[in-house]
């Protein structure tokens, strides 16, 4: 079985990144796989402090939801981490969750090194490019591999609903959620 965990980094439940978000796992769920839509607006992701502590003991002594975003993270084959775009930049919780995952990824020896990832964006005029690759960056440092689609993963809307009017956004998406299903399928049975 293929598990796409998509990680909503909007604080608005229902808004555009989670509509575009839902987008891609509907296309990976018809390519057969199980997907997991995972909103951070109801969590709790502090930022890291740089204690580096998590170097000795393999786990992050900040004490929130993280524990449990990073575990399905690690459970996943593949994740989706999507922003809007706040002032040029992707949302401080998903901020500090690709922080957090990036260092405790590496003190347990890489753990996502060879899934499969990709970023969103969502913007209401600008700003889409510098926040998809701020989060891409998270994939490439961690090993991970990246699949395309027809375009960047990127959309355009302000108010609820309105990324489902782009309909070049929305097409990309999907592309990019079956994308993740063949590329999984190639790394879990080469032929």
């Amino acid at each position: 079985m293929i598990r796409i965990l998509g990680v909503v980094g909007s604080p608005r439940v229902g808004g555009n990144t989670e509509l575009l978000v839902s987008e891609a796992l509907k296309a990976a769920e018809e390519e057969g796989a199980e997907t997991e839509l995972l909103r951070l607006a109801d969590k709790e992701i502090n930022p890291c402090d740089a204690c580096l502590s998590c170097r000795k003991t393999k786990e992050c002594r900040i004490e929130d939801d993280f524990q449990m975003v990073f575990q399905k993270m690690v459970e996943a084959d593949g994740i989706i981490l999507a922003s809007p775009v706040y002032f040029s930049s992707a949302t401080p919780k998903i901020k500090a969750l690709i922080d957090r995952a990036g260092y405790v990824s590496i003190a347990k020896g890489r753990v996502f090194e060879n899934k499969v990832g990709g970023a969103m964006a969502v913007a209401r005029r600008a700003g889409q490019n510098f926040t998809f690759a701020e989060l891409l960056f998270f994939f490439l440092h961690q090993g991970m591999i990246v699949p395309g689609s027809t375009y960047w993963n990127i959309a355009f809307g302000r108010e609820k609903g309105e990324v489902s009017k782009d309909e070049e956004g929305m097409r990309t998406a999907r592309n990019f959620g079956k994308k993740m299903v063949w590329l999984i399928r190639k790394i879990k049975s080469p032929e």
